[in-house]
């Protein structure tokens, strides 16, 4: 049975790498979700900008569903040692 990125959202989110990092210029941590193009979050702290990178990725994938637009599968990352 193939799976249907669409199906689960609550269980699609963590499967989507979450990339946060400090900005200065902002002063928050910026989290940007490459896997869902412009899906990106913000927050004074690190968890507040990893559960708002949570609620971005459920909304976008909401939102492509509503538009009948494609949701792109998580793509493995790999961390060489």
């Amino acid at each position: 049975m193939a799976s249907d990125p669409a199906a689960g959202t609550s269980q699609m989110k963590s499967k989507y790498e979450i990339s946060i990092s400090w900005s200065d210029e902002d002063d928050a941590y910026l989290a940007v979700v490459r896997d869902l193009p412009g899906c990106m979050a913000d927050g004074a702290s690190y968890q507040e900008a990893l559960a708002a990178a949570e609620r971005a990725i459920d909304l976008w994938i909401e939102t492509a569903k509503e538009l009948g637009r494609p949701i792109p599968p998580p793509r493995l990352q790999r961390v060489s040692a």
